[in-house]
């Protein structure tokens, strides 16, 4: 069976240990989100958390995510410095017996949505990308040089409309949306200083953000061989160039490139359903098929497509991905992994997202959006049947 497991921001978590357990769950998916981008996780305070995950009978499964520094990205500035500390953040977690860490390489904006309470049929709450709106925020908040030239001239026109008529508190939530930070996202910006940020890279093109990303690679993954931790690399989300930044980390092709920048079973995917899901292009089975004996952590949602490359965050078991087949190419991956006699079976997973619902539309309740309580809950729930129905168990 696999891994189930459940994304926990820390103490400050409005969402407690008791309760995860409760919803079934038995990983914890977890990071030191109060160290600074670029410090070192110490042991001590990998083994304080890790103490903590397991005094309510859980398991620190997966680290989601130690961050990458801008200047590694960039390849500029502390980036030796930076490298060396990510180097030997890796080799105390696994000291502290995590065997996963989870990461991404996309330049500053981690992940983007436009509305986070997007009303859905049955009245629950999703988060929303809207082309539009990106447009809008781009051409005409950001004023970002040529902007327009990124999108279809229809999205350019409804983008002008809506900009003309959204009041200021529609653009402001807006503006917060997209780079106020979410959670699990390291850093939060201002439009001035995300408009510096956005001027750092400048002559960084995708070509030039794979090759540092390959550099990234050949020098971490021989740390995380010797020291036995498993590296999986989140895809880009949404899975397309943005704001003018590159995205390497988007497609099957993109996958494999990091496959083969240094091949070895600890240079591994993080294979997210809704990341990938959010580019029609990309067949979900079929990549698992391809790359599963690199998957090393999973997280499973799904999107509902729409014609402009809007998508909006469906239930688990619902929208443009074919849930049952991912579900049923995972566990051929299990299976194939048992013939081998390889030990990493329980791949972990989790229920990525979920809707606002229930209890946590109460004004009483806090959530962090995208990571509700009950939403996952569903999810997981959903979820663990489908494994359970399709392996018979």
């Amino acid at each position: 069976m696999l891994e189930q497991t459940w994304r926990w921001f820390g103490p400050s978590d409005p969402i407690t240990l008791q309760e995860i357990r409760q919803t079934g769950a038995t990983g914890i998916v977890s990071a030191l989100h109060h160290v600074p981008n670029g410090d070192v996780w110490t042991q001590d305070a990998i083994q304080e958390r890790k103490t903590m995950i397991e005094s309510a009978g859980l398991r620190w499964s997966v680290i989601e995510s130690i961050p990458v520094h801008e200047d590694i990205k960039r390849r500029t500035g502390d980036y030796v410095r930076y490298i060396a500390n990510y180097c030997e953040s890796l080799r105390n977690a696994a000291a502290c017996g995590i065997p996963v860490v989870c990461y991404n390489f996309m330049p500053v904006l981690d992940w983007t949505r436009t509305d986070l309470a997007f009303v859905v049929d049955d009245g629950s709450e999703a988060l929303r990308f809207d082309m539009t709106e990106v447009a809008a925020f781009d051409i005409h908040i950001l004023n970002r040089p040529d902007a327009a030239a990124s999108y279809t001239p229809e999205v350019v026109k409804r983008a002008g409309e809506w900009y003309d008529n959204a009041g200021t508190d529609a653009r402001n939530r807006l503006v917060a949306n997209i780079i106020a930070g979410l959670p699990g996202s390291e850093e939060s910006y201002t439009i001035e200083t995300f408009r510096e940020k956005l001027d750092t890279y400048r002559g960084i093109d995708a070509a030039r953000l794979r090759h540092n990303l390959v550099l990234f690679l050949q020098e971490i993954v021989p740390v995380a061989e010797e020291a036995g931790i498993r590296l999986a690399i989140h895809p880009d989300d949404p899975p397309f160039d943005i704001f003018g930044l590159p995205r390497v980390v988007s497609t099957a092709a993109d996958a494999r490139a990091v496959l083969a920048a240094y091949d070895s079973e600890y240079n591994g995917l993080c294979f997210c359903t809704g990341s990938y899901g959010a580019r029609a292009d990309n067949h979900l089975p079929d990549m698992v098929n391809a790359l599963g004996s690199r998957i090393h952590f999973l997280h499973f949602r799904s999107v509902q497509l729409e014609d402009d490359g809007s998508f909006y965050e469906a239930s688990h078991l619902e929208g443009s991905a074919n849930m049952p087949a991912v579900m049923k190419a995972v566990l051929q991956e299990v299976a194939r992994r048992a013939r081998e006699g390889r030990t990493d079976l329980a791949i972990p997973y989790r229920p990525d997202h979920g809707h606002r619902m229930l209890g946590d539309q109460s004004a009483n309740r806090k959530t962090n959006p995208g990571y509700s309580l009950y939403g996952r809950m569903r999810g997981l729930a959903e979820l663990r049947g489908l494994e359970r129905g399709l392996s018979g168990a």
